[in-house]
């Protein structure tokens, strides 16, 4: 396996956090990580036991949790700190955030079930793919967006205000603001 960060005296975390290439083996990321499977579950518990705490659990978890922001479990995030959700979002049960890069969830958002927000990349070229590099790319998803059932947001995509994206749609590029986009990969068919 060829080293590719020989020159490079910074963690594979720190490489991360900078969103350059780098390889998951980094301790202190694996400890967030573990970090967050495991309050995430303490957080699913608190409520199915209707507890008052589950609010402060998630909230120790995710970067910042909006205002009457309601998440409901399970919840599955690769650190979770890195995972914006905006006042009054509504996220229904089984949403994946890969947040290795940021992903900001604006206000007002409806997210469906089953939803994905992947910002994790890997090289086409296989040798270095085969080394475990990869990088990550942010998601901006804009006020008063509903995500529909099944839909998946890929690496570096960005979702205008307002805009509705239908249900089992793939994000591979930008949305613009007011627009409803359906599809594989998805397409505007119509403004709002």
């Amino acid at each position: 396996m060829t080293d590719h960060f020989a020159d490079d005296p910074r963690s594979n975390r720190e490489r991360m956090l900078a969103g350059e290439l780098y390889i998951a083996d980094d301790p202190q990321s694996a400890a967030v990580a573990q970090r967050a499977v495991r309050l995430l579950e303490e957080y699913r518990l608190q409520v199915i036991a209707d507890d008052p705490a589950a609010r402060d659990t998630l909230r120790s978890v995710l970067g910042t949790l909006g205002e009457d922001a309601h998440i409901k479990p399970p919840l599955s995030v690769d650190y979770g700190k890195h995972l914006h959700v905006g006042a009054r979002t509504f996220v229904n049960v089984n949403l994946t955030a890969l947040d290795v890069a940021p992903i900001r969830i604006g206000e007002d958002c409806q997210i469906g079930p089953n939803v994905q927000l992947l910002t994790p990349t890997h090289p086409i070229d296989p040798e270095p793919r085969r080394d475990k590099l990869e990088a990550a790319r942010p998601i901006t998803i804009g006020d008063n967006v509903w995500l529909g059932g099944g839909v998946i947001v890929c690496p570096g995509v960005t979702i205008g205000e307002n805009a509705v994206i239908g249900a089992g749609a793939v994000v591979t590029r930008d949305i613009p603001p007011n627009v409803v986009a359906v599809g594989n990969p998805a397409r505007v068919v119509r403004e709002i």
